[in-house]
Order: structure tokens, then C-alpha cells, then sequence
């Protein structure tokens, strides 16, 4: 998870900065442990933090303890957003508005689909472009009607 910080890139990008200069300080981690990850390589290339005009220090106390403050703070908006996710899919679900993604294909089309295929008279590049979709939806399709038809040999 903390690759994907815009920070982590950008320290990897900076070799021989004195300054990191961030306008959002609660967008430079997403968890404590992430700030002080953060915090020990900045201090480990002797990178101060600047901020509005004023520079941070992340190895002095002032330093650290708005690291930390800001790394909680961060945290806990991360959790809401989660939690409010949550949330929002369960009642969407429990109303019946969640019901993922689509198929491309209904049950007739993909039928219709599977018996062209087994005819053989037509080439998958052929048979996406009469159903307006994808060559990968026609092998995708071609290998549930195969699994569907192996299901009854099994049993």
C-alpha cells in the first residue's frame, strides 16, 4: 500500500533535495506507520519538510510530533472513507441496487454465440465484431458454454 503514495514516488525521484515542499500535509502518508517510514527517509537524506512557509524538521520533537499528528489524522480519514463505503455498498445491496458488473452478453446472445462458435464457420475477430464485443468476451464465453457442457460428465 505505500508504494502507491505520490510521496513515496517523489522521494525516489529526488536524490539530493533539501526540501520536500507539500501543500497538503495530510496527502504525505495514509497511516502512522507510512509517516514515520516517511519521516526516517527524509531524515535519513537530510530532507526537510516544507509546508505553507514554514519547514519541518522531521528529526527534531516539533518535527515528529506533527508527523504523528498528521499521520493519525490521516488514518482516521482513510478508515471513515472506508467505513462509509462499506456502508453505502451493504444498504445498496440490501436494496437491490448493487448487482455488480453486467454481462455483455444475455443468456440467448451468448447461446447464439457458443453455436456459431462450435459450427466453426466464423472466426473469433469475426463473431466480436457481429456481437460488438470483445475477442476476449468470446473466449470467456467459449469457456463457460465448454465448462457447462464437462459439468454433466462429471456427475
Amino acid at each position: 500500500m505505500t508504494s502507491d503514495i505520490p510521496c513515496r514516488r517523489l522521494l525516489k525521484l529526488t536524490p539530493g533535495w533539501r526540501y520536500l515542499r507539500r501543500t497538503k500535509l495530510d496527502c504525505l502518508a495514509r497511516s502512522v506507520r507510512d509517516a514515520h517510514e516517511i519521516a526516517g527517509d527524509l531524515a535519513s537524506r537530510d530532507i526537510k519538510l516544507s509546508s505553507g512557509g514554514s519547514v519541518h524538521d522531521p528529526t527534531g520533537p516539533m518535527g515528529k510530533l506533527l508527523f504523528n499528528v498528521l499521520a493519525m489524522i490521516a488514518e482516521f480519514e482513510a478508515d471513515l472513507i472506508r467505513m462509509r463505503t462499506r456502508e453505502g455498498m451493504e444498504l445498496a445491496k440490501a436494496n437491490g441496487r448493487l448487482r455488480g458488473k453486467q454481462p455483455k452478453l444475455s443468456v440467448k446472445e451468448e447461446a447464439h454465440l457458443l453455436e456459431l462458435h462450435d459450427a466453426g464457420k466464423y472466426a473469433m475477430t469475426e463473431m466480436a465484431e457481429l456481437f460488438s464485443i470483445s475477442r476476449s468476451t468470446i473466449y470467456r464465453a467459449v469457456e463457460r458454454g465448454q465448462r457447462r457442457a464437462a459439468e454433466p460428465l462429471r456427475s
